[in-house]
C-alpha cells in the first residue's frame, strides 16, 4: 500500500515539474523575442545591445577561430581549471576546519575572527595584496577564488556540525565510536546534505569572482575574454562570453543539485 501511494505522488510531482519547466522555457523565449524586437527596431544603441544574430555570429567566430590566439575551449578550460583547483582546496579545508570549529569551541575562537573579518570584504579589495604576495600567475587567482568560496562553506560546516543532535552523538559513543571515527562515521554523514548545499553556495560565489580573478595579468579565461572585449567595445563578444559563462554556471549548479538529491533524497529540493 505504501508503494502504491508513493507512485501517484511521484508522478504528480513529475507533471508539476514539467509544467514549471515549460513556464521557464516560455519566459526565456519571451526574453529572446523582446531582445530581437528591441535590436530590430533600434530601441537601444547596437553598441549596448547587439542583435541576437550578431551575438551568435561572434560566438560562431570565436568557436571556430578562437580568441587572441587561443580556442574557446582553451579559454573555458583555463577558467574551469582555476575554479576547480580552488574548489578542491575549499572542499577539503572548509569542511574539515568547519566541522572541528563546530564541535570544539576553542578552535572556533581562534579562526572565527579572521573569517568574519575578511568575509564581507569585496574580493577586489584584497586582490592587489594577493598579487604582491603570490605574483601575477595563476596562484594569486586561485587564492582569490579560494578565499571567496571558503567562508560560505566554512560557516555552513560550523553551523551544521554544531547542530548534530546530542542523542546521536551519545548513541554512537555508547556503541564504541570515538576520536576520528566519530567524526568520519557519525558527524560527517549527518552534516553532508548541509555541506553540499553550502558547497553549492560556495561554487556560486567563487564563479562570480572569476572575472575579478582574471582581471590582472591574465591572457586566458572566459572572464578575461569579457574584460578584453570591453576594451575594444566588442559588445557582441561580451554578450557571447557572458551567455557561455551563464550556461556553464547552470550546468555546474544542476550537477550539484543532482548530487544533493542523490545524497539526501528525503529532502525536498
Amino acid at each position: 500500500m505504501l508503494i502504491a501511494q508513493r507512485k501517484p505522488h511521484r508522478r504528480g510531482k513529475e507533471k508539476g515539474n514539467a509544467f514549471y519547466l515549460g513556464i521557464s522555457g516560455l519566459s526565456v523565449l519571451a526574453a529572446l523575442f523582446l531582445w530581437w524586437l528591441a535590436a530590430r527596431n533600434a530601441w537601444v544603441n547596437p553598441l549596448f545591445l547587439p542583435s541576437p544574430s550578431d551575438v551568435w555570429a561572434a560566438f560562431a567566430d570565436i568557436a571556430k577561430e578562437g580568441y587572441k590566439g587561443s580556442t574557446l575551449l582553451a579559454h573555458i578550460g583555463a577558467s574551469m581549471r582555476r575554479i576547480f583547483i580552488a574548489l578542491a582546496y575549499i572542499f577539503v579545508t572548509a569542511i574539515t576546519l568547519g566541522i572541528l570549529c563546530g564541535r570544539v569551541r576553542w578552535i572556533r575562537a581562534i579562526f572565527d575572527p579572521f573569517v568574519e573579518f575578511y568575509r564581507p570584504l569585496p574580493p577586489l579589495a584584497y586582490y592587489s595584496l594577493l598579487v604582491l604576495w603570490f605574483g601575477i600567475q595563476d596562484t594569486s587567482k586561485i587564492v582569490l577564488l579560494f578565499l571567496s568560496g571558503f567562508a560560505p562553506l566554512f560557516i555552513t560546516a560550523v553551523h551544521s556540525s554544531s547542530s548534530v543532535p546530542i542523542d546521536r552523538i551519545n548513541g554512537a559513543k555508547s556503541l564504541g565510536a570515538k576520536g576520528w571515527r566519530l567524526y568520519v562515521y557519525v558527524i560527517l554523514p549527518s552534516c553532508l546534505p548541509d555541506l553540499l548545499t553550502g558547497l553549492r553556495t560556495a561554487v556560486g560565489v567563487t564563479y562570480a569572482t572569476l572575472v575579478a580573478a582574471e582581471m590582472i595579468a591574465a591572457v586566458s579565461g572566459i572572464g578575461w575574454m569579457v574584460l578584453d572585449a570591453s576594451k575594444y567595445l566588442r559588445s557582441d563578444i561580451i554578450y557571447a562570453a557572458i551567455i557561455v559563462m551563464g550556461i556553464i554556471a547552470i550546468l555546474i549548479d544542476t550537477a550539484l543539485r543532482l548530487l544533493i538529491r542523490r545524497v539526501s533524497p528525503w529532502v525536498e529540493h
